[in-house]
């Protein structure tokens, strides 16, 4: 716990800094065309730049504390507002993704595992070595090409709320999903392929084989829970990646999640929204491998045994 609590609070001042690296003064970004210096001189007492660095920070770190994250620079909207807006967005196609990527790869990879050189473990190993070189964004116009532009089964672009119309909203959701949980699919299954052939050829496995129990039984009783730490760590920081990370395919669909809200804020010059985002996807990554570190010892006995 106080481990968590340090890392919160480097996070939260790694996060702060942010503003403090950009190029130039970011008051030149506020000001319109022709102001003058007592506008200026008003908007960095607005903003508090004529403070210390300590004092923004504990200022900062109070109304963070109190769900407080600023206000965007150039729409006036409260930051907290638009990203309430679109994270869960962001968040449905990282679980969407996730929940894709694992479907395939847990059968693929066992079955690759049991049977390692058969039809399964080759059409995998290729399909794995075509995709690890591709990136989420390549994948996602060659599928924009195929499925939207010449066979036209899926819109390209948009994205239509599930409370409008739930039809149209899943045919908006397939191709960006598909492009993030392909890269993600074939890594989870190299892992657990690898696992899985090591944890076959352990005693308790062996003695369950020369029992006679059922091979399904051996190889996800047995065999899979044990082989699913890589898979699990792995797991944390991908779904944390995919939240927050997401930018160019939510760019490419037109899809309105928190990584094309940090392209604009970007371009914009927005950088309350920017820090905003980043302090977001930091504090995911953080529960997120801290709900991984508590798993550990579901999925192993041994490891409950080892921290008692």
């Amino acid at each position: 716990m106080a481990r968590f609590v340090l890392l919160l609070v480097m996070v939260s001042v790694a996060t702060f800094l942010l503003l403090e690296l950009i190029p130039g003064d970011p008051v030149d970004g506020l000001l319109p065309e022709g102001a003058t210096e007592e506008m200026r001189q008003q908007l960095i007492q607005l903003y508090g730049f004529d403070q210390s660095l300590v004092t923004r920070y504990v200022s900062w770190l109070g109304d963070l504390l109190h769900g407080d994250l600023g206000t965007s620079w150039q729409t006036r909207i409260p930051v907290a507002t638009t990203i309430a807006e679109r994270a869960p967005v962001s968040l449905e196609l990282a679980v969407l993704a996730m929940a894709l990527a694992l479907a395939v790869a847990i059968p693929v990879g066992i079955y690759s595992a049991y049977r390692p050189g058969g039809i399964v473990d080759r059409i995998a190993t290729f399909i794995a070595s075509a995709t690890l070189a591709t990136p989420a964004f390549v994948l996602a116009i060659v599928l924009v090409w195929v499925f939207g532009v010449q066979l036209g089964w899926l819109p390209i672009v948009g994205w239509v709320p599930f409370s409008e119309d739930p039809f149209q909203h899943l045919r908006a959701v397939i191709l960006p999903v598909i492009s993030l949980a392909g890269g993600e699919c074939v890594l989870f299954i190299r892992l657990l392929k690898g696992d899985m052939m090591a944890t076959l050829q352990q005693d308790h496995v062996l003695s369950a084989r020369a029992r006679g129990l059922p091979t399904w039984r051996i190889l996800v009783r047995h065999a899979l829970r044990q082989s699913s730490f890589s898979l699990v760590t792995v797991s944390g920081v991908v779904i944390g990646r995919l939240i927050g990370g997401a930018v160019i395919v939510e760019m490419i669909f037109s899809i309105p999640g928190l990584g094309s809200l940090v392209v604009i804020a970007i371009n914009n010059r927005d950088f309350i929204t920017v820090q905003a985002i980043v302090l977001l996807s930091a504090l995911i990554y953080l529960v997120l491998n801290s709900l991984v570190d508590l798993a550990y010892p579901l999925l192993d006995p041994r490891v409950r045994r080892a921290t008692t």
